[in-house]
């Protein structure tokens, strides 16, 4: 029988990356043409909520439903063990979602990945 405790110590030792998610949602938000208070309207959430999540405070339960839900992101990948990156593939996941927004065109949506991996070779971290 498997060692439950470990299993359960490995969930509760999950971190929430609260950057990720402020960013996943101001992406959605530009992507949107929105302000911050209409996004707040839209999710049903207080415009001083996104004003702490973008201070680094996490949202509350309530708020990180209702944010993920107005945004269709999907709650788990804000979760991480410490141990793991918080995007294992962010230039290929950039990619497929550049290519299935149905607002771009092929050109455009090579044009701003083409944008986005030389500045992510510019600018990340060495090993």
């Amino acid at each position: 029988m498997p060692d439950e405790s470990v299993s359960h110590r490995s969930e509760r030792d999950r971190v929430f990356d609260n950057d990720a998610f402020f960013a996943a949602l101001d992406a959605e938000r530009v992507s949107r043409g929105m302000h911050w208070k209409a996004v707040a309207g839209e999710a049903r959430v207080s415009a001083s909520t996104l004003t702490r999540i973008g201070q680094g405070r996490r949202p509350d339960v309530e708020s990180f439903a209702a944010l993920t839900s107005w945004a269709g992101l999907d709650p788990e990948r804000f979760f991480r063990s410490p141990s793991e990156p918080s995007q294992p593939s962010a230039l290929s996941g950039i990619s497929i979602l550049l290519r299935s927004d149905p607002q771009l065109s092929t050109d455009a949506a090579t044009a701003i990945e083409e944008l986005v991996k030389a500045t992510y070779v510019r600018l990340r971290r060495e090993p």
